[in-house]
């Protein structure tokens, strides 16, 4: 017998992950507490619906760096591990990531190829002594510390189980780098790619340029220390784009002619007005935060304090025929 308690030398040793470290499977002894979650050999797990997933780690009294990396498949439909294969919804999917009981970041998730990065700081106070990390994907719709008045917002335009077969394929752990260094200005996509703004998710991670806001919102994130947006003030260059040819009324479709789309489509796109923010809503209280924007031609910049405590919600007004796009984000 051990003299450590009531446990025994044939007991298996838990090894802990020690930082930096990356989790790409499921099958690893640092995975110790999942609920809903099925583990993967090639990917750390799928989700079932909201669940968790608890990881020991040698923190060893130090801060550490939370890296995620979430995607949707083919398989990312509600009951998937009971065999059904009905189509997935196609309204986007709205989660909360939470780790030690706390909301860190909210994932907007559009499609079925859609990736999702998530990067959060722990302090050393919130990590316990044994070293259990614990990750939370939960439904929009579902937990506390939500405000009511964001949930009343979104009902009706995002998926009711949004983490139903949500892929969770890798897991990092790293210290906290010293500084951080991130250029002034990212375009829309690098700034989805930097988890700092989720607008739907990136099907090509290496994409650059403008990002299309199909969902007619998006998500502004709280930014780590010392990197993109942490020196108190965004500003975001929102633009617009003639919707395509196959979604607009059939009349035009059956339009024989491609030069007569594409005058359509010029004059469609010069004559939109610049999109315009209905509401911006703190995701953790409901409140609403103070609009700044304005517009210049067809371009709307909103300028937004940087989120510390809760992501922000942002809803752009609709506008026929034009999708809304985020063009770039400067740190001021």
């Amino acid at each position: 017998m051990s003299s450590a308690g009531s446990s025994t030398d044939f007991d298996q040793v838990i090894l802990p992950a020690i930082p930096p470290v990356h989790l790409l499977s499921g099958q690893v002894p640092s995975l110790q507490v999942t609920d809903r979650l099925h583990r993967g050999s090639q990917i750390v797990g799928r989700f079932e619906s909201s669940g968790l997933a608890g990881f020991k780690v040698a923190a060893q009294g130090r801060p550490l760096r939370v890296l995620l990396s979430l995607s949707a498949d083919e398989r990312s439909v509600e009951g998937w591990h009971t065999g059904r294969t009905e189509p997935a919804t196609t309204l986007p999917r709205l989660v909360q990531i939470r780790s030690q009981g706390l909301l860190r970041q909210c994932v907007l998730l559009r499609g079925r190829k859609a990736h999702a990065r998530v990067a959060f700081d722990l302090t050393a106070a919130e990590i316990p002594d044994d070293g259990l990390i614990c990750v939370e994907a939960l439904d929009i719709m579902e937990g506390d510390g939500v405000g009511e008045e964001v949930r009343q917002a979104v009902a009706g335009r995002v998926a009711s189980d949004g983490v139903a077969g949500l892929r969770l394929d890798k897991v990092v752990f790293e210290e906290v780098p010293a500084v951080d260094f991130d250029p002034d200005t990212l375009d829309g996509s690098r700034c989805e790619f930097s988890s700092l703004i989720s607008g739907g998710g990136l099907a090509n991670l290496n994409r650059q340029g403008a990002r299309l806001l199909r969902s007619g919102m998006f998500v502004v994130n709280p930014v780590l220390k010392d990197t993109f947006g942490s020196s108190g003030r965004i500003k975001l260059r929102l633009g617009t784009r003639a919707e395509s040819a196959s979604v607009i009324p059939a009349t035009w479709r059956r339009m024989n002619s491609e030069l007569r789309w594409l005058r359509h489509a010029t004059r469609k796109l010069l004559g939109a007005a610049a999109p315009s923010v209905e509401r911006i809503l703190s995701v953790r209280d409901g409140e609403t935060a103070a609009l700044a924007q304005s517009v210049q031609g067809n371009v709307t910049e909103l300028v937004l304090p940087s989120p510390a405590g809760s992501p922000l919600l942002v809803m752009i007004a609709p506008s026929p025929g034009a999708i809304p796009t985020l063009e770039s984000g400067t740190d001021h």
